[in-house]
């Protein structure tokens, strides 16, 4: 199947999204933990360079907050948690029914052939 920059553009932002997920679910599982450092996740510069160079793949990289820790040296704080996890989600909604609608409209083409 011939892939677009844009089916690369979705799967690689999927890609960074359950990423992102993960790292969400492994900070919040930590939260009480002393001395973990929370992760971010970044991968949408990344992409939007890999767009306009024309090609779309992209990885998503994981780094340590920076955000102030507490006494225990924890730096999670679990309302920056639940805010990024519902956006994670969302997003990651949007970009699989834009895959699901590309799918489709090949498919659709691919018949009337």
């Amino acid at each position: 199947m011939i892939e677009s920059v844009t089916t690369a553009a979705l799967s690689s932002a999927l890609d960074g999204l359950a990423l992102r997920q993960r790292t969400i679910a492994n900070n919040i599982a930590n939260v009480n933990t002393p001395g973990y450092t929370a992760q971010r996740v970044s991968f949408e510069d990344a992409l939007a360079r890999s767009v306009q160079a024309g090609d779309g793949h992209s990885a998503a990289s994981t780094a340590r907050s920076l955000e102030p820790t507490r006494l225990d040296g924890n730096n999670v704080n679990l309302d920056t948690e639940t805010v990024a996890n519902i956006d994670t989600v969302l997003r990651y909604q949007f970009a699989s029914q834009a895959v699901a609608g590309a799918d489709s409209s090949m498919r659709a083409a691919l018949r009337t052939s």
